[in-house]
């Protein structure tokens, strides 16, 4: 016990709270239990630890533990809550809670049991996670951190400090928005970067592109080999497929899916690719967009086949069709808090409502002419006009 206790105290005074998520301003910390999940490396474990520096000028009414640590290999949750809420702690933190066996059944009587205390739990596989929001849901209230913003890169990198822009305030105001940095700095290298390596806050602890994407694989694999097989009982020989058909996307165009295709070339059945890909998805490596329609059709297969974010593209193949990039980078900024369809023209409907057609700086309109709320939104360019958006100003939503 006073292992943790040293290891609680020590990560406090080590936080640094310079900088700090989106997320942790949205969280309703007063709920008795709350969930944090998000993808590994997003910073779930920092926000944490900065809420615990920030908010509590008594740090013994708080506590913090990862329940990968080995002292539960020979300890429980529920003695530790014991111990730790008969001297006098409050708030509860515990940190990758996928990791102990039976968390779930044990967070459920820890929470009846002692109905002045507060917990407050992250988990890194999202899979595991959304099985156990169903077992907690009339106990918990559960917030998804996703990996950072173009705009919070820049934060984190000391490079500006903006607000969050809404939609319909980015597409009404986006240049004057987009003005207002660009005067201040080049913007576009930043983007750049940004899109190879920004969106996991680990950037600011590899030196190199290589080593990022090196951790990132690491990531990957992890996902694959240990989250997937733990929620869902699945072949092997399927299994094994699922790194066969993250290089296969790492290396097409904006895929319009082809099921049949698909399934001769990894030699699987439609059943288990549906299937695979709904994991991936749940994992939060791919992004599945359905198509505009109505009936079977429109709840059936996706339409098209995007990574959840671009640095996973560069992660898994050198050379990134940009056209693919552009497209990840959008639909991923936009799916945190607006709904997303494959239009019949167009690249992307949001919200059914606004039709946006992503490119490079010299994309026209052609393709979605004359049609109202619609949008082109392009790459390499600083500032807009009109109804032409720079794609980078997309990275200011959350």
């Amino acid at each position: 016990m006073q292992n943790l206790v040293l290891a609680y105290n020590r990560n406090i005074d080590e936080t640094d709270c310079g900088f700090v998520r989106y997320l942790h301003k949205s969280v309703d910390w007063s709920e008795r239990l709350i969930g944090i999940k998000g993808s590994r490396g997003v910073g779930k474990t920092t926000m944490l630890l900065q809420h615990i520096k920030t908010a509590f000028h008594d740090r013994t009414q708080a506590f913090y533990v990862s329940l990968d640590n080995l002292w539960f290999s020979n300890h429980t949750l529920s003695e530790l809550t014991e111990y730790l809420y008969t001297h006098g702690v409050t708030h509860l933190f515990l940190d990758e809670v996928h990791r102990y066996a039976h968390w779930v059944r044990e967070l459920k009587n820890i929470y009846d049991s002692y109905p002045k205390l507060h917990i407050i739990f992250t988990g890194s596989s999202l899979l595991e996670l959304d099985n156990a929001q169903a077992d907690l849901s009339r106990r918990v209230r559960m917030y998804h951190l996703y990996g950072l913003s173009f705009r919070e890169y820049l934060e984190m990198n000391g490079v500006a400090q903006l607000p969050v822009l809404t939609l319909d305030e980015l597409l009404a105001k986006h240049v004057a928005r987009a003005a207002e940095l660009t005067s201040k700095t080049k913007v576009l290298p930043h983007f750049e970067r940004y899109i190879q390596c920004g969106y996991y806050p680990f950037f600011a602890e590899t030196a190199t592109k290589e080593s990022y994407a090196e951790r990132l694989q690491r990531i990957i694999v992890t996902i694959i080999e240990n989250d997937i097989p733990a929620v869902e009982s699945i072949e092997y020989e399927t299994l094994s497929k699922t790194k066969s058909l993250l290089m296969m996307l790492a290396q097409m165009v904006p895929f319009t899916l082809n099921i049949t295709s698909m399934c001769e070339k990894l030699a699987i059945t439609r059943n288990q690719l549906i299937r695979l890909m709904t994991l991936l998805e749940r994992a939060s490596l791919i992004r599945q967009l359905r198509s505009d329609g109505k009936g079977l059709k429109a709840i059936g297969k996706p339409a098209k086949l995007l990574f959840d974010n671009p640095n996973v593209m560069h992660a898994l193949n050198n050379t990134v069709d940009i056209g693919t990039q552009r497209e990840t980078f959008f639909a991923m900024t936009l799916a945190q808090a607006h709904k997303l369809k494959q239009p019949k023209q167009g690249d992307l409907l949001v919200d059914d409502k606004y039709l946006f057609e992503v490119g490079g700086k010299d994309k026209g309109f052609g393709q979605i002419r004359d049609i109202d709320n619609s949008y082109v939104v392009a790459d390499d360019i600083e500032v807009g006009f009109g109804n032409k958006i720079p794609l980078w100003l997309f990275g200011f939503l959350y």
